[in-house]
């Protein structure tokens, strides 16, 4: 077969950002410095251990032969852009953070970034989240990223304060019922 036929396209010019949650244009990418952290940790992971296993048994591959129908030799390469894509990402998000450490909020009730917000509907119902950055945000544990519509809705508010907030279903008044921070870490 034609090698023509057979080569992917260059990723250099590929975005690195799809499916994942945009920067806002102008803004800061403010993040925690836990997801700070984990952001790190999982760059390092690569760098220093992921990508280096992948490399060898690439070159392993290579060195047996005949490459277009080698399969370890393929899914490497396959393997080897997807971590180099990765990084790329990682290490933008890692220059545009902006990190921010929520405990300086401790005991205010006013929302800002890195807050755990209870907040009722005109129903009764309550829901509690936590704003953060939005590449550490998980709404399965009930986070949300900062740019959302309900965090844009809360941010600045107060607890006794009612805020609007636009739903699909249309306006909606929810109360914010209580608003706190982590504990400071004290150095000893």
């Amino acid at each position: 077969m034609n090698k023509a036929f057979t080569r992917e396209p260059s990723t250099e010019d590929d975005d690195d950002d799809v499916g994942l949650p945009p920067v806002p244009s102008g803004g800061k990418n403010y993040i925690t410095p836990q997801g700070y952290a984990r952001m790190r940790a999982e760059l390092l992971q690569l760098i220093d251990e992921e990508r280096p296993k992948v490399v060898d048994i690439v070159h392993w591959a290579a060195s047996n032969g005949d490459r277009s129908e080698n399969g370890d030799y393929i899914y490497g390469k396959k393997r080897l852009r997807d971590i180099d894509r990765r990084i790329r990402f990682l290490t933008k998000r890692m220059e545009l953070a902006s990190v921010t450490d929520p405990s300086v909020h401790h005991g205010s009730e006013q929302i800002f970034f890195g807050a755990t917000v209870t907040y009722e509907d005109i129903h009764g119902h309550a829901k509690t989240i936590t704003i953060l950055g939005i590449d550490e945000a998980d709404s399965l544990q009930a986070q949300v990223s900062w740019v959302s519509p309900v965090a844009r809705a809360l941010l600045k508010a107060r607890v006794g304060d009612v805020v609007h907030l636009q739903t699909p279903a249309g306006m909606q008044e929810i109360e914010v019922t209580q608003v706190s921070y982590p504990q400071p870490i004290t150095d000893r």
